[in-house]
């Protein structure tokens, strides 16, 4: 068997806020969440195989430039969901605005940024 993600962790301004519109608009649910490293906080949520960890540190983080320009930064993360039309208006009522909306093998997607500007892709195979 190849190697499988398990997790990735985002350090995000608010770990409850981003924890609540993921399990709205992705359907996920919170797996853990409790203190962590330097004073910080810690979210999980996902489902029982896979999660993102949402970390804070306690203190206020300071946002990086676009990740595209920057080495070792996160582009973006991709989520493939069963319903891409029901996912988009999930994204729009948490306020989020879907862009780059594209059609090719495999399937479809569209982009968003939270609020912490972190970019998602959905996916939806064919």
């Amino acid at each position: 068997m190849p190697a499988q993600l398990e997790h990735a962790n985002f350090t995000v301004s608010d770990p409850a806020a981003t924890a609540a519109w993921m399990q709205d608009v992705f359907g996920w649910h919170i797996r853990w969440e409790g203190d962590a490293m330097a004073g910080g906080h810690t979210k999980h949520v996902g489902t029982e195989d896979r999660y993102v960890a949402l970390y804070n540190p306690g203190r206020t983080a300071e946002a990086k430039a676009s990740s595209y320009h920057t080495l070792g930064g996160l582009n973006h993360v991709a989520v493939v969901v069963e319903d891409i039309d029901a996912t988009e208006k999930a994204v729009q009522a948490q306020g989020f605005v879907p862009e780059n909306h594209a059609d090719y093998e495999p399937g479809q997607r569209f982009y968003f940024h939270d609020a912490d500007g972190i970019e998602y892709e959905v996916v939806q195979y064919d």
